[in-house]
């Protein structure tokens, strides 16, 4: 029987190569989406003419509603049967410093990036006997900078509850997370921004979607490996080198 996996925020950038990695492998996805519908199906139709032995679906999911969010893994499963594989890779990312960060922008950092994935979870324990769980987190988590405050916080939370999900779904149900660092420029930014950023880091380039798949693949194969987090970062987890 075929493995299928929902990833979230699959129409585009990270989570799209994720989706298409899977599909190479021979998965079946459910490609999430909230306001992307367009390319969720453009992706739908290119992975079905390109892997036509696999199934490919979309749901649409506003993660700051919760009655959407607690509707996707049903959802899912009625359409698949099973669900072996979440991949929390939806996210929103603002700047704001601590005394600058308002509710609002509190509550989206925090709902989106942290309550959604815990509720997709938990409903994934409770549905699936088995099954596995990556959470992407981010390389901030390593660090106190404020200048992306809620966002650094509702990560470093993630990884928190990556951790604890990983414990307490043991041992049927492994969880891990996945950090990556400066991987693709912002949609309004250039690769020379993203350039300028990595000479910052250890390895002083951008590390782009490879060395993420990468990680993906290490933590599917090892089935020993929960509640562990992989830095797909350049080092930029151990600080400036300079």
């Amino acid at each position: 029987m075929q493995k299928t996996a929902l990833i979230t925020g699959a129409s585009k950038r990270i989570g799209q190569a994720i989706a298409r990695h899977l599909a190479a492998q021979g998965w079946n996805v459910a490609i999430h989406y909230n306001s992307s519908a367009t390319e969720a199906q453009k992706l739908q139709k290119e992975l079905k003419q390109q892997f036509p032995q696999s199934e490919f679906d979309i749901f649409q999911a506003n993660l700051m509603d919760m009655a959407d969010v607690q509707r996707l893994i049903p959802a899912v499963v009625r359409r698949f049967e099973s669900l072996d594989l979440l991949v929390n890779n939806a996210s929103v990312f603002e700047p704001s410093s601590l005394k600058e960060t308002s509710l609002e922008l509190l509550q989206r950092q925090m709902i989106v990036n942290f309550q959604a994935p815990f509720l997709l979870c938990r409903d994934l324990a409770n549905a699936c006997k088995k099954g596995l769980i990556i959470n992407l987190v981010d390389t901030r988590i390593t660090n106190n900078r404020s200048n992306f405050a809620a966002y650094s916080m509702s990560k470093k939370a993630l990884w928190e509850l990556t951790k604890m999900a990983a414990l307490e779904f043991a041992p049927n149900i492994r969880v891990n997370a996945i950090a990556p660092g400066v991987s693709l420029p912002p949609e309004d930014k250039d690769e020379k921004y993203l350039w300028k950023l990595a000479q910052d880091i250890p390895m002083q380039k951008p590390g782009g979607l490879e060395p993420i798949l990468r990680s993906l693949d290490f933590i599917l194969a090892n089935d020993h490996l929960t509640g562990q987090l992989l830095f797909a970062d350049g080092g930029e987890n151990l600080g400036k080198n300079n």
